[in-house]
């Protein structure tokens, strides 16, 4: 019985668990951030693959662009008999994002996946705002052909297994065709 007593009253290790306590707050804290950073670089990788394929949409419609060099016209119009009309091309944004990111479209969804089936992350919901430059117009900051596009991301969250719901984003790009000479 006395020698119970004795390991009971001994203070030696009793930091052990402490130390443990703290290495494990430690490396949720660290994987909690991780985390963070891993949406993040998905978010930013997203955003500028929509706005590559964007700007792809809008150097499409260079070659609609009226070149009145002279008047400073840059809007996306075409003649048509002694006047002029709006001609804007949206272009396939979707299957430009398709390419860049090698998405695959499946229930109303464009999704990414790893090699063993496991949902990266999925957008839809793209929403695409063409604003042609005004005809004629004598305000040149203003006389730019600019495409704004909003579209939804989500991403699984995988710290916590499914005790936290994905991250859903909208996710907005602009781009804009200015013409230099």
């Amino acid at each position: 019985m006395e020698k119970i007593k004795r390991i009971l009253k001994d203070k030696s290790g009793s930091g052990f668990p402490l130390i443990i306590a703290v290495t494990l707050s430690l490396v949720i804290v660290f994987t909690g951030i991780s985390e963070y950073f891993r949406l993040m670089i998905v978010a930013q990788g997203v955003r500028d693959a929509v706005q590559t394929a964007v700007i792809s949409t809008v150097n499409d419609n260079y070659d609609d662009v009226y070149h009145g060099v002279r008047e400073g016209y840059s809007g996306a119009y075409q003649p048509i008999a002694e006047d002029f009309e709006e001609s804007l091309d949206y272009g396939d944004i979707y299957d430009r994002l398709d390419g860049v990111l090698g998405l695959s479209y499946s229930g109303g969804y464009h999704e990414k996946r790893t090699s063993d089936g496991k949902l990266e992350f999925k957008v839809w919901n793209l929403e695409v705002d063409i604003r042609n430059a005004p005809f004629a117009s004598g305000d040149q900051a203003s006389a730019r052909f600019e495409a704004d596009s909003t579209i939804m991301l989500e991403v699984p969250v995988s710290f916590g297994g499914k005790l936290l719901p994905p991250m859903r984003i909208k996710v907005k790009t602009s781009a804009g065709y200015t013409p230099r000479f």
